[in-house]
């Protein structure tokens, strides 16, 4: 029998998308602040990261908040970097207007640096948390070409196996352990006697 839309969703189908968003929102709960700052890592730009993280995560509940718990996290970080490539392809087409439209204004005094984000600004709450070898990691990290960086972040962070790790990253299995490898090379000789 077909259901009348003006009709309820039975009692068992409400407890059953009951159940499946408190699950959406204890993961989302769980992965934002490492999402955000994975993100800010990529960027260096925190309201840039606040927006690729905040898409991602609308994303997620749109196309895939009725899938099981153990597809999230994977799922979840393909659309991460999906959106720091995108805004890493936006940039680069931005600045290359920019540099373009540039070279015309004559009139204009300003190189252009003024209008960059400070990719040191921190808030107090990131002052507070980043200490000792905190601070350490992060200026490691930040200096990691961006796929070294975001494979680490993704193996050893959130914990993701070398072929969910591939499927994320869209590479193969054997680029994320060479990327992991030399990641985790260059963090050790970088941070000495913090690791």
């Amino acid at each position: 029998m077909l259901r009348n839309n003006d009709q309820q969703a039975n009692p068992s189908e409400q407890s059953t998308q009951a159940m499946q968003q408190r699950l959406l929102d204890r993961f989302l709960a769980g992965v934002e602040k490492r999402a955000y700052r994975m993100a800010v890592l990529a960027t260096g730009n925190q309201d840039e990261a606040f927006d690729i993280v905040q898409d991602t995560m609308l994303k997620l509940v749109e196309n895939y908040g009725n899938k099981a718990e153990a597809d999230l996290a994977p799922l979840f970080f393909c659309i991460l970097q999906s959106r720091i490539r995108d805004w890493y392809r936006r940039s680069s087409v931005r600045n290359r207007l920019r540099s373009w439209l540039h070279s015309d204004d004559e009139d204009d005094d300003s190189d252009g640096l003024d209008q960059l984000p400070d990719p040191a600004a921190r808030t107090p709450e990131e002052l507070l948390a980043t200490q000792g070898g905190m601070v350490a990691l992060d200026a490691a990290l930040a200096k990691l070409p961006y796929r070294q960086q975001q494979v680490f972040l993704l193996r050893a962070w959130e914990g993701l196996d070398v072929k969910q790790t591939a499927e994320v990253m869209k590479c193969a299995q054997g680029s994320v352990k060479t990327h992991y490898s030399r990641a985790l090379a260059a963090l050790r000789e970088k941070l000495g006697d913090h690791v």
